[in-house]
């Protein structure tokens, strides 16, 4: 029977815990404590683990690192952003040659602006940076371990890596994709979570449908923009992981981003609603890191720079707002150094 380590006590390290050991995998998911470990083996209801879900057999809880990784054939971490590098640096010298290493984690790092995968290559043996994957789409971590169906994609710069990975992860809920482009899909899955804060605050303020759903669609031209500036494929950002995502994060009351911009409307300070939350709101720290990165590469993004102000300069909303309707528009595919609409006319010159 497989064994499958996962660092990080978090509601999605949990999820596919819960995932992977409904499969008939072993799982050990390590937690930072004895007294955490007791707590989630013990089976008692937490503000983790949703009323109704009992941890599987399967799974058990260790605060032992060599516990968790005795016999382990792959490693998920699912652990914030901004403590990726600390817990791989923990967990560095269980790893091997042949074991897969998963980020499950949605974030950039604020230090250095590097994507997940960037970081963990940083901190493990050059050999083992071809087992590097990671795993993102539109995946709110309550339905999938209450078992509603959902889809999700594994990328690696290796596609037989990637296919290793998507064979441990595909079950009956849960449909697998493989991808190549780690860039996008990492990207797609990080800055979802700066819309998302938008459409909360959208929603928050009462705009209607309409100026959400414009506020998604420019947010994933933004997106993309970024995206194709740092050597993402474009297409990767209309695909699960980046208008999949951003679909659910900008329209569900379960996502974490999207709570923290409704309560924004609601005049808490961020944070207030960051000190009442039990999981991290991913978007908070991405919106830093890339304002950050547009403003050096000159890159439009206004939606960004509207979020930020919120977050740190104490923008008013309202006016935020109003600035984004009163800027200038011209061609959609069109910004200050985008490369979206050169790119297409010149994919469009080839086929003629």
């Amino acid at each position: 029977m497989p064994k499958i380590a996962i660092i990080g006590t978090t509601a999605w390290g949990i999820t596919l815990g819960v995932l992977l050991s409904r499969k008939k995998l072993e799982v050990n998911l390590w937690a930072r404590t004895e007294q955490e470990a007791a707590e989630f083996n013990s089976n008692k209801p937490n503000s983790i683990i949703p009323a109704g879900v009992q941890l599987p057999s399967t799974l058990s809880v260790t605060s032992s690192l060599d516990e968790a990784f005795k016999n382990a054939q792959a490693v998920i971490l699912a652990v914030p952003s901004q403590s990726m590098r600390h817990n791989i640096r923990l967990v560095a010298k269980h790893l091997n040659s042949s074991m897969l290493i998963v980020s499950a984690a949605k974030g950039l790092e604020i230090e250095s602006r590097k994507r997940m995968s960037l970081v963990i290559a940083d901190e493990i043996p050059p050999s083992f940076k071809q087992n590097i994957c990671v795993i993102s789409g539109p995946n709110l971590a309550q339905e999938i371990i209450n078992g509603l169906p959902s889809a999700t994609v594994i990328a690696a710069d290796n596609e037989a890596i990637a296919r290793k990975a998507q064979k441990l992860f595909t079950s009956p809920a849960l449909c697998v994709y493989t991808h190549t482009d780690v860039i996008g899909v990492e990207l797609g899955g990080s800055l979802k979570n700066i819309i998302a804060l938008g459409a909360g605050i959208a929603d928050g303020l009462g705009y209607g449908d309409n100026a959400k759903a414009a506020l998604i669609t420019r947010g994933l031209t933004e997106i993309t923009a970024l995206g194709v500036a740092l050597g993402a494929n474009p297409l990767t950002f209309s695909g699960l992981t980046g208008l999949g995502d951003l679909i659910a994060t900008c329209s569900s009351t379960l996502s974490r981003n999207h709570y923290v911009g409704v309560e924004l409307a609601k005049g808490r300070s961020l944070q207030e609603i960051t000190n009442s939350m039990t999981g991290v709101a991913e978007g908070v720290s991405t919106t830093l890191v890339v304002c950050k990165l547009a403003r050096e590469m000159g890159l439009a993004m206004p939606i960004t720079e509207g979020i930020y102000r919120v977050l740190y300069e104490g923008a008013d909303l309202h006016q935020m707002a109003d600035d984004l309707m009163q800027a200038e528009a011209y061609h959609e595919l069109t910004g200050r150094k985008w490369r979206l609409f050169s790119s297409l006319r010149r994919a469009r010159l080839r086929t003629r």
